[in-house]
């Protein structure tokens, strides 16, 4: 049995379902209809190429997980079957309660469909272990990580995921201090507990360039510095440091080409954010000799100042919109895994790092 990243990503996705097959939580009642009536419904007679593919997408990542968690495990021989029957269940699970939302129609099809897809995904782990990807990728973390590097692992695969949803700073994630307030102000109206809220007398200002420049550099620099936490050797933390930049530039571009246009894809690039990606870079090339524990302490001072400078920022008007776009458009599905990882991916490494540290104070 090996320690496995696949297992909290599992995890993680199961909640993207959950998300994403629930949305928008609102107006729950009882509609007259058994829950598992759809099992029982006609085909429908309309129905696209892409909610096919949405459907069926969707749960390969789920049944992939799952079936490599059980591969690394030690349970190979339960693997796909694990896999199809968690999908099942989950579908099986999400279609019944959709009954209770007049927003969502549960369907038979779907069902069907997300059995399907977790059922390929699983088959795509079972080849990759039978080809001897996965082993290979085993010595190759083994070579290149320190041995309890899972927690890490899973923060920076999802760094990606998190940087696709629109900021109104590049690279700026968890900027979640003015939503805050106004859900706080709402759940707190017309009881006396609203004036003990600290509320602002003044609204936030934009960032200055210096400061853009700042918390680029800081939102680039920062999943270097938490790889250097489980990377040892400076070249390997060189390279990945390039990987980094380059994973970052990429996404940061799809995001923009999926919020305003393909023509706008590199419309982001401004003066203040080739400054600070020129200064990440540079500073990142010369933090590839620090030590681990050094590493970990440096990503907490640079959070700190992140998170600090970014909320000070408020969001635009045009980028309002551009939120709505997501939020109500096909997006939709995709929205709720982005939109929370990019709130919350800045402190769920915080609070990593932060027990990393306590736990290797703890073995001294």
């Amino acid at each position: 049995m090996q320690k496995t990243s696949a297992w909290p990503l599992a995890l993680i996705y199961v909640g993207l379902i959950l998300y994403a097959s629930l949305y928008p939580f609102l107006e729950w009642r009882y509609q007259g209809i058994e829950p598992w009536a759809f099992l029982n419904s006609p085909m429908p007679k309309y129905w696209t190429g892409f909610d096919v593919a949405v459907n069926v997408l969707g749960y390969m990542p789920l049944g992939f997980l799952w079936a490599l968690s059980a591969l690394r495990s030690g349970r190979a021989r339960y693997a796909i079957v694990l896999a199809v029957l968690v999908a099942g269940v989950l579908s099986l699970a999400m279609e019944s309660v959709q009954s209770f939302l007049p927003g969502r129609v549960p369907s038979n099809v779907d069902l069907a469909l997300n059995v399907a897809g977790g059922c390929l995904g699983a088959l795509m782990a079972w080849t990759l272990e039978k080809l001897g990807v996965i082993a290979r990728w085993s010595r190759l973390r083994a070579r290149w990580f320190v041995e309890e590097a899972r927690g890490a692992l899973v923060l920076l695969a999802l760094w990606p995921i998190a940087l696709l949803f629109p900021a109104a700073v590049p690279f700026g994630l968890g900027q979640v201090l003015e939503r805050l307030e106004a859900a706080l102000a709402e759940v707190l109206q017309d009881t006396p507990f609203l004036e003990w809220v600290p509320l602002r007398d003044v609204e936030l200002q934009p960032l200055v360039p210096a400061a853009e420049l700042v918390c680029v550099m800081f939102g680039v620099l920062i999943p270097c510095l938490l790889g250097y936490c489980i990377i040892r050797s400076s070249v390997r933390r060189a390279v990945f440091s390039l990987q980094v930049f380059t994973i970052g530039i990429a996404v940061t571009a799809l995001s923009a080409a999926l919020s305003y246009g393909p023509e706008h894809a590199w419309a982001w690039v401004s003066l203040p954010v080739k400054t600070g990606l020129v200064s990440a870079l540079v500073l990142a090339m010369l933090l590839v000799w620090v030590p681990l524990r050094a590493s970990a302490a440096l990503v907490l001072l640079a959070l700190g100042l992140y998170l600090s400078l970014l909320n000070q920022a408020p969001t635009s008007a045009y980028f309002s919109h551009t939120l709505s776009t997501w939020e109500q458009g096909r997006f939709i599905r995709f929205n709720g895994l982005a939109q929370w990882l990019g709130w919350l991916w800045p402190y769920a490494a915080l609070v990593y790092v932060m027990t990393l540290l306590w736990g290797r104070e703890a073995q001294n």
